[in-house]
């Protein structure tokens, strides 16, 4: 099984998706960017690499969110997501061909990968709230 990262990313009370280059495995799916876990890497070190790397981006990684576990037709991953909150970004795109900032509410109304859908429900339930921001990211000073 083949162990991945992925973050929920917030700026204000949008969070950002990406679609995966159509030449890619899972090509036009979008999905929670992050990526593969190398030996002896953290998980939190490995998503802030991973976005580094494929959007040029940088996040504070807030906390650990639900990890999900999906086996495709030729290989199976184990999904770890985590809340972060938007730091910068250039947002190059190495592995993907386009991104959104959306309403968390809307998000099953895009193509995601199998495996960020369990991840998508359950996001939807936490920002059903009133205060969305506070609630994903935890800051102290939120707003009530």
């Amino acid at each position: 099984m083949i162990k991945v990262t992925c973050g929920l990313i917030f700026s204000e009370d949008k969070v950002f998706l990406c679609r995966r280059n159509p030449k890619k495995s899972l090509g036009g799916y979008w999905e929670f960017p992050g990526g593969k876990v190398e030996p002896l890497e953290s998980l939190d070190a490995c998503l802030e690499r991973e976005l580094q790397e494929e959007l040029d981006m940088d996040v504070d990684v807030i906390r650990h969110f639900l990890t999900v576990q999906h086996h495709y037709e030729n290989f199976s991953i184990e999904l770890i997501s985590f809340i972060c909150d938007f730091k910068s970004s250039t947002f190059s795109m190495k592995d993907h061909d386009a991104y959104e900032w959306i309403d968390p509410e809307s998000i099953l109304d895009w193509n995601l990968a199998p495996a960020d859908i369990p991840i998508a429900k359950a996001l939807i339930e936490l920002t059903s709230s009133k205060d969305t921001t506070s609630r994903c990211s935890q800051r102290a000073n939120a707003r009530d």
